[in-house]
């Protein structure tokens, strides 16, 4: 077998062996078990709480939690804004960076707080490094917000009849303490020994290969590239991201940054199946993300690695791959599975290319933003896979011609206009922002770098990007101007809270419903026939509302090269 799929399942293999005990692990702190790191992190904690004003013991229902959650992100959004539109005049910028335009802050801001992490700028010269550990900080409390917002999931689905869904603020906190911080100082120092600069001083003079001499910047980049992986962020310290050598000098980190990012939304998953004491429902759901996933991850690497049959019929050899755009200490296997780990989970982090990627490559990867719920990010992957099992219960119940129950919650009407307005919200976000940017040429389609069905691929990809939370691009827009910053700004704040706030209002309300016991006419919802169920709900609804719009891009490109 090729050495490079040999690496492929090892990654993935590993990723799965540390994803199930630290599902466990997360479950306990969730559940506010005993933990080792208990007598560390206890002392902190309580002490953030004083500070705060913040009773750990206040039991919150599902409208509080989510106005703390709105709260505090709105601060953030202003702190950041304030911060990068003053960098120049700010300390820690030994490279002299500018200051941020209203626009471009406006995006970069939203996208950090919202665990997107679109990168208007290029981190070299864009950014100073003080905005840059501020950029780390929203790395951190966006991913445990999202974790925070599963968590109150979790506890709506355990308890019978509820209002009280515990404490935001608790799950937030233990969410940086005991599981992002960590782990992040684990990956930090593997990056530190493997390469990655960790100081503050400003470029550096470095001879290249060819003996001459460049100035490079460095900074403090391995803490920044451990929890953009873990916490499924994305954003590059250096604009190439993970391409960038010093980012990730070889194939062990790419390895490491592979599972890193893949390791908390496996491990979520997991969670779930420990919190509520349902293992074989966690195992369903981590089946269907599976199914999908390689559904996307297999062709894809194939096609990375048979190359493109233009460049064949030039005479020219191909047996590398598609190498256009990919890093040799990679190749084409490793890149095309991390392009497609990347825009499943909604990490975003690239380590090549992905405007060079092969059509249906490029297509692929679309297809795991636009489904947006296999794996997913930290915490939101299981919303928005919720939502898919909410439809799918009742679209089952109305065949069988049972009643609609999830979990022992009948579902009735409002929960069902809730969870068809977050589904479909998804597909207006994306085709509303490309149909205008794409009507609107003088704005949005002349900053192409490439005409024709790429170029409109360009424009899809962006949004469909912004809208998953994920961040990569394909990068031959001409992004940084108004109209992209502000289109894309409004994009991202849209489809990062709502499809929080729906599927915890859902599970809200139906946590506080009275539980109806299982009887021999209730459906199974931990069994592959469910899950079959599931992924047909899921595969109808992004075919229907997505195939024109990609047979216009990618699909049409595809046919173009024969």
């Amino acid at each position: 077998m090729n050495t490079e799929i040999i690496g492929i399942f090892f990654m993935f293999a590993l990723t799965l062996l540390i994803g199930v005990p630290l599902g466990r692990y997360i479950a306990r702190v969730y559940l506010g078990n005993a933990t080792f790191l208990n007598g560390i992190f206890n002392p902190f904690e309580k002490l953030f709480y004083r500070i705060g004003g913040i009773d750990p013991d206040e039991e919150m229902d599902w409208k509080k939690h989510l106005k703390v959650m709105l709260s505090f992100n709105f601060i953030w959004f202003v702190l950041g804004m304030a911060v990068l539109m003053c960098q120049g005049w700010l300390p820690l910028n030994p490279d002299q960076n500018p200051n941020m335009s209203p626009d471009l802050a406006f995006n970069t801001s939203i996208s950090f707080v919202v665990n997107c992490n679109l990168q208007h700028y290029s981190g070299e010269t864009g950014v100073s490094y003080l905005s840059q550990l501020f950029l780390m900080f929203l790395q951190f409390v966006s991913a445990a917000t999202g974790m925070a917002a599963a968590a109150i999931l979790f506890n709506a689905l355990r308890e019978k009849t509820t209002q009280k869904l515990g404490n935001f603020y608790v799950y937030f906190i233990k969410s940086c303490t005991r599981i992002l911080l960590p782990l992040s100082i684990v990956v930090a120092l593997i990056l530190v020994f493997s390469g990655t600069p960790m100081t503050f001083d400003g470029k550096q003079d470095m001879v290249t290969l060819e003996g001459k001499t460049a100035q490079v910047s460095t900074g403090p980049a391995a803490a920044f590239v451990a929890i953009k992986h873990l916490g499924t962020n994305g954003g590059g310290f250096f604009g190439a991201n993970s391409a960038h050598p010093l980012e990730n000098p070889n194939y062990f980190t790419n390895m490491v940054e592979m599972i890193a990012q893949m390791v908390i939304p496996f491990a979520m998953i997991f969670a779930l199946g420990f919190y509520l004491k349902r293992r074989r429902l966690s195992y369903m759901i981590f089946g269907v993300m599976t199914v999908g996933f390689l559904l996307l991850v297999v062709p894809t690497v194939i096609t990375e690695m048979q190359g493109n049959p233009a460049i064949s019929q030039m005479g020219i050899d191909t047996s590398a791959g598609a190498t256009e755009g990919k890093e040799t200490r990679f190749g084409a296997a490793a890149s095309g599975y991390w392009s497609i780990a990347t825009t499943v989970i909604s990490t975003g982090s690239v380590n090549s290319m992905h405007d060079s990627s092969m059509p249906l490559s490029g297509m692929t990867q679309m297809l795991g933003m636009m489904v947006n719920c296999f794996y997913g990010g930290c915490g939101v992957g299981l919303l928005n896979f919720y939502i898919f099992i909410i439809l799918a219960v009742f679209i089952s119940g109305l065949m069988v011609g049972r009643t609609p129950e999830f979990l022992g919650k009948k579902i009735e009407a409002r929960e069902m206009k809730i969870a068809m307005i977050i589904a479909l919200l998804h597909t207006l976000l994306i085709l509303a922002g490309t149909a205008l940017s794409t009507h609107f040429a003088e704005y949005g389609a002349s900053t192409l770098n490439n005409p024709g069905f790429h170029g409109f691929s360009e424009i899809l990809y962006e949004f469909t990007s912004s809208a998953a939370n994920n961040g990569s691009g394909f990068e031959g827009l001409g992004d940084s101007n108004p109209w992209w910053n502000i289109t894309t700004g409004v994009v991202l704040l849209l489809s990062r809270f709502l499809p929080i706030i729906g599927p915890i209002a859902i599970a809200g309300i139906l946590a506080s419903r009275k539980h109806i016991p299982e009887s021999a006419g209730t459906l199974k919802t931990d069994t592959s026939t469910f899950g079959l169920m599931v992924f047909a709900v899921i595969a109808i609804i992004v075919a229907l509302s997505f195939f024109p719009a990609l047979a216009l891009g990618p699909i049409a490109e595809y046919f173009s090269l024969s």
